[in-house]
């Protein structure tokens, strides 16, 4: 069976004759008529009854025209399919985040993808950094955003980012006259600090050994937008990235850099062994355009 021999069939029962069939395919009479001979031969049954006016499919003939014009639809269907994804009409990207990028970095990325391609659909999961990669590394998301101290072989990282934690204090807080603060500053300061099962927490930790400061510690929790919730009803100070803060308004936060600095990095990954949907591609390219437009990140693309 050959698509020229389907044609040949279908034009004939539109057009009700083969000589019409012919003209519509550009093609002789008798050459027509072997085309659907031939197909009868494979199909094993007659197609047509021939008439005073031309031909008149048999019902065999009746029932094998519907069959192909369904077949027909469902290939249109594939192209239009084929149409939309090249468009992105049809484009969906799996992103996950840590919670400290939640509010104010992927929401960039997303609105970035959004504004180029309205249609794409984004799904946005937030979890701790490890199980952000846990769950990248299975496939469940396309790209995901979180710390990674050590390099794993079932993820693949694309970049790299990297920024200074700052402290967040009320804007009538004495501190915020300075244009830096230090640990030593924060000695007998009410400090909401960061859970002990975070990735900063230890590096936090150690900071304030190095500089043989007790910390006052009101209130330890997780993530950085439920610190920086506390700062704002006046419950302390916290060390934490400087992209959460900017979700606050200026009249309930202000942030000063924490010197010396302290490195707040996170990596943007992808599975291992999966290949890049258009999608994830797109998706891609916005994030390393919300980094490089962002005087807050570093991005350094691996």
């Amino acid at each position: 069976m050959h698509l020229r021999q389907l044609e040949a069939f279908r034009l004939t029962v539109e057009k009700g004759s083969i000589t019409k069939a012919a003209e519509a395919m550009g093609l002789s009479q008798p050459a027509v008529t072997k085309l659907v001979a031939a197909l009868e031969a494979h199909l094993g049954f007659a197609l047509f009854e021939r008439c005073a006016t031309g031909v008149v499919p048999t019902p065999e003939g009746v029932a094998y025209h519907g069959e192909l014009e369904r077949a027909l639809l469902g290939l249109a269907r594939l192209e239009e399919a084929a149409r939309e994804i090249r468009g992105l009409k049809r484009g969906h990207v799996r992103i996950g985040t840590m919670p400290a990028l939640a509010a104010a970095y992927t929401p960039d990325v997303i609105c970035r993808i959004k504004a180029d391609h309205p249609a794409m659909r984004v799904s946005l999961d937030v979890y701790t950094a490890q199980r952000v990669i846990d769950l990248t590394a299975a496939a469940a998301f396309d790209i995901g955003f979180a710390h990674l101290p050590e390099r794993r072989s079932d993820v693949e990282v694309i970049a790299s980012f990297s920024t200074d934690c700052v402290v967040a204090m009320p804007p009538d807080h004495p501190l915020a006259v300075t244009e830096a603060v230090s640990a030593h500053d924060l000695a007998d300061v009410a400090m909401v600090a960061l859970g002990q099962h975070t990735t900063m927490a230890p590096i936090l930790d150690g900071a304030f050994a190095e500089a043989d400061v007790a910390r006052s510690i009101f209130a330890e929790c997780q993530p950085s937008f439920a610190a920086c919730a506390l700062v704002a009803r006046g419950a302390g100070v916290a060390i934490v990235d400087p992209l959460t803060p900017t979700i606050f308004a200026a009249e309930s936060i202000v942030t000063r850099p924490f010197a010396p600095a302290v490195r707040f990095t996170f990596r943007m990954v992808r599975p291992v062994g999966v290949p890049h949907s258009h999608a994830a591609r797109v998706a891609v390219d916005a994030a390393l355009a919300a980094a490089e437009d962002n005087p807050l990140i570093t991005c350094a693309k691996d």
